[in-house]
């Protein structure tokens, strides 16, 4: 099944949509000048584990990276999702708005 993340920024979401168009998940976030707090992360009941979660969290990771925006993870899936992907620890700021220690 083919996935793309898009933002959704009059909505403060990012949304992973299947090869249909339809949203099958979401990132709730909320943006503070640099920091971005991922606040919730959620998917449909259809498409749980699949993998749709992982590929949301890193299309997010990696659009903060482009971005150069600091991440604030308050999501407790963001934070396992870290915390299994190392390679991405380097974007987490704890003193941001809304951060949380990981």
């Amino acid at each position: 099944m083919e996935l793309t993340v898009v933002e959704v920024p009059e909505r403060a979401q990012y949304v992973i949509r299947d090869g249909y168009g339809d949203a099958v998940g979401r990132v709730d976030y909320e943006l503070e000048g640099e920091w971005i707090t991922l606040a919730h992360t959620e998917v449909s009941p259809g498409h749980r584990n699949q993998g749709v979660a992982d590929q949301l969290v890193r299309g997010v990771m990696d659009d903060a990276r482009t971005r150069g925006l600091s991440v604030a993870p308050r999501c407790p899936y963001v934070q396992g999702w870290i915390q299994h992907h190392p390679e991405y620890a380097d974007l987490v700021d704890e003193s941001a708005p809304g951060g949380t220690a990981l």
